[in-house]
C-alpha cells in the first residue's frame, strides 16, 4: 500500500472512533494514535500532544473571530440595529477580514519604548489563555490535560494576563498607558480576592479542586448543579463570579484601563498591527474561558440537565450550550450597565463585594455541616 494510501486509512480509521467509538470509556482520537503506534508509547505522546496543541489553537483562534462577530450583531440587535452586513452573507466575514488586515498591517512601536516588554507584553495573556484552555473539560474524555489541582492552576495562570497589561503599558513609555496599567493591576488583584472565593466555595462544598471531579459531583439532573444544589447560596456565589470574571476580562461597566474618554486607548495606546491582535484576541478567549469556568463550576458542566440526556460523547454539546448562554449575558451587561468611575468600581469590591463573598463562604461551611443540600 502507498503511503497516502496508509495515511487515508488512519484518516478514515480516526473519524469512525470519533463517530461510533465509545467515548464513555476513553478519548477515541487519543486511543485510535495509541492503537497505530503499537508499543511506541513516546511517539503516541507527541503525535496526541500535536494534536491537542493544534485543536487548541483552532480553538482559540475560531472562538475569538466567532464571538467577535457574535458580539456585534448581539450589540446591533440590541440598539435596533442590524450590525455587520456587508463582506458576506450577514456579514460573517467580517471578523475574518479585520484579522487579514491587522495581520498585515505595519506596526508601529514608539521610539522610547523599551524594545523587549514592549514586544512581549502582547504575547503573555494569550500564553495564560492557552495554558488554561488545556485543562477545560469540554466533555468526560475530551480534556487536553486533567490535572489533580486543577482549579488551583486556573487560579495561579489567570494572573498572567493582568501582568500582560502592566508590562504592555510599562513598556510603552506613555503616560496614558501607564495610568492603564496601574488601574488594570489594581482592579484585578482587587477583583480576584472575590473570585477565588466564589471559586473557593465550591471547592468547600465538593470536597474536589480537581474540575472533572467537581462536574461529577453535579450529576443527576439540573437541581443537583452546584447553582441549585446549595439553597440560596449557590446562586448568590454565581452572581458574585459572573460579576468578578467581568471585572477580570476589563469589560464594561468595568473598563476602567481602557476609558476612552479619559485614557486614549489605555494600555494599548501604542499598540497597532498584530501587536494589538495579540490583546483583542485574548480578552475574547478569556472571555470563553470565563464561560467555561461558570459552567464547569455552577451548571454542571458537561452533563445534561435531565439524566436520561446524557449521551457519552455528547457532552460537549451540552457544554458549549451553557457557556454560549454565559457568554451572552456578558455582551449583555456591555450595553447595558453604564462605566462606573474609578472610585466607585473599588468601593464596591472592598466594602460590598468581599465582605459579602467572605460571608458566602462562612455560610456555605454551615451549609455543608448541616447536610442543607437539594437533589441527591
Amino acid at each position: 500500500m502507498s503511503f497516502f494510501g496508509t495515511i487515508w486509512d488512519g484518516v478514515g480509521e480516526m473519524f469512525d472512533a470519533i463517530f461510533n467509538g465509545d467515548w464513555s470509556k476513553e478519548n477515541q482520537i487519543g486511543a485510535t494514535v495509541r492503537g497505530w503506534c503499537g508499543e511506541n508509547e513516546t511517539l503516541a505522546d507527541w503525535i496526541n500532544a500535536g494534536i491537542s496543541l493544534a485543536t487548541l489553537a483552532a480553538i482559540a483562534s475560531l472562538s475569538a473571530m466567532v464571538l467577535v462577530y457574535f458580539e456585534r450583531k448581539v450589540s446591533g440587535h440590541m440598539q435596533r440595529r442590524l450590525g455587520p452586513m456587508r463582506t458576506g452573507p450577514h456579514g460573517i466575514f467580517q471578523t475574518l477580514a479585520d484579522g487579514i488586515k491587522l495581520f498585515f498591517k505595519e506596526g508601529f512601536r514608539p521610539k522610547s519604548a523599551d524594545f523587549f516588554t514592549y514586544y512581549l507584553a502582547p504575547f503573555i495573556p494569550m500564553m495564560g489563555s492557552f495554558m488554561i484552555l488545556a485543562v477545560i473539560p469540554f466533555d468526560q474524555h475530551l480534556q487536553v490535560a486533567n490535572p489533580e489541582l486543577g482549579i488551583i492552576y486556573v487560579a495561579a495562570v489567570a494572573g498572567l494576563a493582568g501582568f500582560g497589561l502592566i508590562i504592555g503599558a510599562w513598556g510603552s513609555n506613555n503616560k496614558y498607558s501607564l495610568l492603564s496599567g496601574m488601574r488594570s493591576g489594581a482592579q484585578m488583584i482587587s477583583y480576584e480576592v472575590s473570585l477565588l472565593l466564589a471559586i473557593l466555595l465550591i471547592v468547600l462544598v465538593s470536597g474536589h479542586t480537581n474540575l472533572q471531579e467537581i462536574i461529577k459531583t453535579q450529576e443527576g439532573g439540573i437541581f443537583n448543579w452546584w447553582i441549585f444544589k446549595l439553597p440560596v447560596l449557590g446562586l448568590i456565589s454565581f452572581v458574585f463570579f459572573i460579576i468578578t470574571t467581568n471585572a477580570e476580562l476589563n469589560r464594561t461597566p468595568f473598563d476602567l484601563s481602557e476609558a476612552e474618554s479619559e485614557l486614549g486607548a489605555g494600555f494599548h495606546t501604542e499598540y497597532s498591527g498584530i501587536c494589538f491582535s495579540m490583546f483583542f484576541l485574548a480578552e475574547y478567549v478569556n472571555m470563553l474561558i470565563a464561560a467555561s469556568l461558570a459552567t464547569t463550576l455552577f451548571l454542571g458542566g458537561w452533563h445534561a440537565p435531565h439524566p436520561g440526556l446524557d449521551y457519552p460523547g455528547l457532552g460537549w454539546l451540552w457544554f458549549g450550550a451553557k457557556t454560549s448562554c454565559i457568554i451572552f449575558l456578558y455582551f449583555w451587561f456591555r450595553w447595558t450597565f453604564p462605566r462606573l468611575r474609578i472610585d466607585q468600581m473599588m468601593d464596591f469590591e472592598w466594602r460590598f463585594l468581599l465582605p459579602a463573598s467572605m460571608v458566602s463562604l462562612l455560610l456555605a461551611g454551615v451549609f455543608m455541616s448541616m447536610g442543607w443540600y437539594i437533589g441527591d
